[in-house]
């Protein structure tokens, strides 16, 4: 019997207390694979020009990306078993395993829904029990990370509109579950928020608080 109750789960800094792009380039400045003052230049450049206007959400995104580019993908896997155990593992809120398996326990069909990439959550997506990632989709051609994404980055609007394209491949649609959960931490996350019966605010940003607080939303944290 398909499951009538829809569970879905932001990732960084809601599963997790940090961010897992921000962990990645941590590790690899730790490991020596890039060089910190140079991703710092390129990030402050970055930071500077959006506030400006003269950059958007996607270039953030392929800037991060930029990391995976040009490297073997059997050293990236390598890198990133290292990068499992040394910074995601270690710290991992019990509470967090609880949530997840409390609801995947109920029979609920558990999807965890990241605007990061599918080459960095994938592993995480598995150390948390999901079976279901809908994530940011990296580029490879020949072989290698191209540093660019392909289609739609699963993000703020995005995640409303490749949730719908996920559950249209399975034959179903939003409207079609008895209830629906979203646990995130992220104003950004509001478009899918304002859609399901049951949201909640999980270690939230200000913006999103206040608009849980005025909407009578839970908000939780995971520590």
């Amino acid at each position: 019997m398909p499951a009538d109750v829809l569970a879905l789960f932001d990732l960084d800094n809601t599963l997790l207390l940090h961010d897992s792009d921000e962990q990645w380039v941590a590790f690899l400045i730790d490991k020596g694979e890039i060089d910190a003052a140079t991703f710092k230049r390129a990030s402050d450049n970055l930071v500077a020009r959006y506030r400006r206007g003269e950059a958007d959400t996607l270039e953030y995104t392929e800037f991060y990306l930029s990391t995976l580019r040009e490297r073997p993908l059997d050293a990236l896997r390598s890198l990133h078993d290292t990068f499992m155990a040394e910074r995601i593992r270690p710290g991992v809120p019990p509470a967090t395993r609880e949530l997840v398996a409390r609801h995947r326990n109920l029979g609920h069909l558990c999807v965890l829904t990241t605007a990061t990439s599918r080459f960095l959550t994938g592993p995480i997506a598995r150390e948390l029990g999901f079976e279901h990632l809908i994530a940011t989709e990296p580029e490879i051609v020949d072989g290698q990370y191209t540093g660019r994404v392909v289609g739609l980055p699963n993000m703020r609007e995005g995640k409303v509109e490749r949730l719908a394209e996920w559950l249209d491949a399975r034959g179903s649609k939003l409207a079609d579950f008895r209830e629906s959960w979203f646990y995130s931490d992220s104003q950004n996350d509001l478009p899918l928020l304002t859609r399901v019966t049951h949201p909640v605010a999980v270690n939230p940003d200000a913006v999103l608080a206040a608009h849980a607080r005025h909407k009578g939303w839970p908000q939780i944290a995971l520590a």
